[in-house]
């Protein structure tokens, strides 16, 4: 479920779009398709500046892997793109675009982070794209949004697989900033304070940085395929599963 809510802080109007699904927010197709759904809509209505979080404790902790395991081949085929909608939906948004990292932001939930133009983070939450340790390659607009975030950090982040907290979270690019009281003030006013712009300046300049970004992930069609073909192979989903098993065991 998504949720969001219209806030005004510091005479300017934000909208807060908050994933609500489940206890940690994973993200399966119709939570995936929703999302998009909703980010379009904003931005058809020219809503302006965003705040994007987690419901309760979680940012979220990414795709729901309970049902890859039980949906095979014919539920990835469907998983892929709705992954890549989302992804670049926010990517693209026109208008300031701020997440507040409330909790754990872990793979699919990292990348829906960092698709956004701000990252607060609190010290203790968790954030990293796990991809590679669950056994899972990247699909194209995921892998692009997070080389965009991390930059010369990219290859250590989507190659260790590894998760960040605080000042580690901001060195490596997955975060702006650590906010230690009031997280989601402190996002309304940062997106508050971006949406102060010019939305015109503010959506031109955003596209052109990000078109070498956005063409990139355009041009991953076969990637994509070969990426869904992967997710939903068995032996993928024997090392989800043994994945799984682990983190239960911990």
């Amino acid at each position: 479920m998504i949720e969001i809510e219209a806030v005004t802080a510091e005479a300017v109007t934000v909208q807060l779009l908050t994933v609500s699904s489940g206890r940690v927010n994973a993200l399966d197709v119709e939570a995936l398709q929703e999302f998009t759904d909703a980010v379009r809509e904003l931005r058809g209505s020219g809503a302006g500046a965003l705040v994007v979080t987690g419901a309760g404790k979680v940012f979220s902790a990414g795709v729901e892997l309970d049902r890859v395991l039980q949906g095979g081949a014919d539920y990835t085929d469907r998983l892929i793109p709705a992954l890549s909608d989302a992804f670049e939906a926010l990517f693209c948004y026109p208008g300031p675009t701020v997440a507040a990292i409330n909790g754990a932001a872990i793979a699919g939930g990292c990348v829906l982070a960092c698709a956004c133009d701000r990252r607060l983070i609190t010290p203790d939450a968790k954030i990293g794209a796990s991809e590679v340790r669950v056994g899972v390659p990247f699909p194209a607009a995921a892998l692009e949004v997070m080389r965009y975030a991390c930059g010369r950090h990219a290859e250590e982040v989507l190659l260790g697989g590894g998760l960040y907290r605080g000042d580690d979270a901001v060195s490596s690019g997955l975060a702006h900033r650590v906010v230690a009281d009031d997280l989601l003030q402190a996002a309304l006013a940062e997106a508050s304070d971006l949406g102060g712009i010019s939305a015109e300046a503010y959506a031109h300049t955003k596209a052109q940085l990000r078109a070498p970004t956005v063409a990139r992930m355009h041009a991953g069609g076969e990637i994509d395929r070969e990426v869904s073909r992967s997710w939903g192979s068995e032996d993928t989903r024997r090392r989800i599963a043994d994945s799984m098993e682990n983190l239960r065991r911990r």
